[in-house]
């Protein structure tokens, strides 16, 4: 039985009207299954808004009655008409742009539905970010505060780097927590699911953003379900953006939430206090060959053309914007590519007055915000002959989509292969 809080039984008992009723239904229903026997209080929330295909389920349009069905379980209809005023909430990515949807291959139709659905979501209280990436806005969870959010890299870079608390609850289960201020204590809401249980030893040296994600899915590829790595090495340039790429290999290859990296991480300034107490119940280590191996598998072979270079997962920050402009400034994309740099509306605004994103314009290229090739999904895909990405999360989801071509390089060899039009063997990963 989950114990309430007299704020929690008016919620439950409908006395903050049904649409939080029925959010703390599902969340007591939720701790019940886990075992959970109380309930925490949360304060940051990311939640997945806008007209995603998978809605389609549903056979309708309608907002009210897709969200009832879908993101309250319920065949009642439930307006959705307001967030807990305890949580500030972000939204994720959408399916569109937020100006463009022919270069997409998509409808007026469909993107001013898919307006239509964040402008309720915001009425509702959700501030529209579509991003992957709100820490970029400002959304940044502080030690001990407890989130939800709809993207695996968040959760991994709030548990792990800042110590904030956070299970991957699901898309569902965000909306619950975001309308009803609330979540399961447990797992890693509590310091026994957040102790270490794995060591891992890397002893190869990652240097540059493309080093660390190639090692991210390589330890994850690894890693038991239910794995806390503890992960040690000899770790130089550990730039935010290196480590939130490492964070988001690591979690889309494995049900990993949390990591431990002693003297980086919050939680554990030496190895002892990562496990705190407990041994390691699985050790392995990683090196340089087996991290050729993963990249190996991820892109594809040979040489061939280009259709498609897509930057940005997670969404871009503006210094990698600016590096972006430098490498295509006085160059231009050759005439057959689509060039395609991915971030948030305020990186993008700050990347229009600072004049990179004329320089990207200049040279063939657009900025595009709120989405990703990924989320927009086949019939946007399916348009080019090979792709090529930055990221092993965009590379590997987009493997199921399509089965053209799918090449994985650095940003220098991504800008190369769209001044060109093909892929060589030189733009391939070598760890250096």
């Amino acid at each position: 039985m989950v114990k309430l809080t007299d704020e929690e039984r008016r919620m439950f008992d409908g006395g903050k009207g049904r649409l939080r009723q029925r959010a703390i239904e599902n969340i007591v229903r939720y701790a019940e299954v886990l075992g959970a026997e109380s309930l925490c209080t949360v304060t940051k929330a990311t939640v997945f808004c806008g007209r995603h295909s998978y809605l389609d389920v549903c056979g309708s349009d309608g907002f009210d009655a897709v969200f009832s069905k879908v993101q309250l379980g319920s065949d009642e209809i439930i307006p959705f008409d307001s967030i807990s005023p305890v949580c500030s909430t972000q939204s994720c990515v959408a399916p569109c742009d937020l100006t463009s949807w022919a270069p997409l291959s998509q409808s007026e139709e469909f993107f001013r539905l898919n307006q239509d659905y964040l402008r309720r979501a915001n009425e509702a209280g959700v501030t529209i970010a579509g991003t992957c990436s709100p820490y970029l806005n400002g959304w940044i969870p502080l030690p001990g505060e407890h989130f939800v959010t709809t993207e695996s890299g968040m959760t991994m870079l709030g548990n792990s780097l800042w110590g904030a608390c956070c299970n991957s609850d699901g898309i569902e289960a965000a909306f619950w927590s975001a309308i009803c201020g609330r979540t399961p204590r447990w797992g890693k809401h509590v310091r026994e699911g957040r102790r270490g249980n794995v060591a891992v030893h890397v002893s190869a040296t990652p240097n540059s953003r493309m080093d660390w994600d190639v090692l991210g899915k390589t330890v994850g590829d690894r890693l038991p379900s239910g794995a806390v790595p503890v992960i040690s090495g000899n770790f130089v340039h550990v730039s935010f953006n290196n480590i939130r790429q490492f964070f988001t290999a690591l979690a889309v290859s494995s049900n990993c939430e949390m990591c431990h990296i002693p003297g980086i991480t919050y939680d554990a300034r030496t190895r002892e206090e990562a496990f705190d107490g407990i041994s390691p119940e699985v050790s392995f280590s990683v090196g340089f060959p087996e991290m050729l191996e993963t990249y190996e598998k991820i892109c594809s072979p040979g040489e061939g053309p280009v259709g498609l270079v897509s930057l940005g997962c997670p969404h871009y920050d503006i210094y990698q914007i600016k590096r972006a402009a430098e490498l295509v400034k006085g160059r231009h994309v050759e005439k057959d590519v689509t060039l395609q740099v991915w971030t948030t509306y305020s990186i993008l605004e700050m990347a229009r007055v600072n004049g990179y994103l004329s320089t990207i314009r200049d040279a063939g290229g657009e900025i595009y915000t709120s989405t990703c090739p990924t989320t927009i999904g086949r019939p946007f895909l399916e348009r080019f002959p090979g792709l090529v990405f930055d990221s092993l999360k965009q590379s590997g989801s987009v493997r199921s989509s399509v089965s053209s071509p799918n090449y994985l390089a650095d940003v220098e060899g991504c800008v190369d292969a769209a001044m060109s039009g093909r892929w060589i063997k030189e733009y391939r990963w070598r760890i250096r």
